[in-house]
């Protein structure tokens, strides 16, 4: 008898379920192995930084990923402009260079004014801000 088209079906449906079952162990390995390596790659790549926030633990995945997450959040973040420091020694400059000469123009007296009120003004002083770093505790279920 020859064979009906339902049991080649079966034979066929049977066989790619044989086939799949064989190959989702070594697709999920291969998965994994990527997952490691990128772990592995990242811990190479900022292993300073992991040295200054836990020197003396072993980390584990979840740990170097914590951490690359905190530091590329600190690095994107912006930092504080340094030329504001630049241009409120300029002012100064400027205001002690005009206050010298006792005999001043009109100019004079306007620049020494103007500088005088940039100089107080809140939003050309040099704010002191350092750049904290990003801290934060690993979690640990233990």
């Amino acid at each position: 008898m020859a064979p009906t088209i339902a049991a080649a079906m079966g034979y066929s449906q049977g066989h790619l379920t044989m086939t799949n079952k064989l190959r989702k162990p070594v697709v999920e390995k291969m998965r994994r192995d990527r997952i490691n390596s990128s772990i592995e790659q990242l811990k190479t790549l900022l292993g300073k930084e992991f040295v200054k926030q836990q020197p003396d633990s072993k980390l584990e995945k979840a740990d170097i990923l914590e951490m690359t997450v905190c530091y590329l959040r600190q690095s994107a973040s912006p930092r504080p402009a340094t030329g504001n420091a630049g241009y409120s020694r300029c002012v100064q400059e400027m205001v002690h260079f005009l206050s010298r000469d006792e005999m001043k123009t009109e100019t004079q007296r306007k620049l020494l004014n103007h500088f005088q009120a940039a100089q107080n003004s809140p939003a050309h002083q040099s704010p002191v801000k350092e750049a904290t770093p990003v801290k934060s505790a690993l979690w640990r279920p233990w």
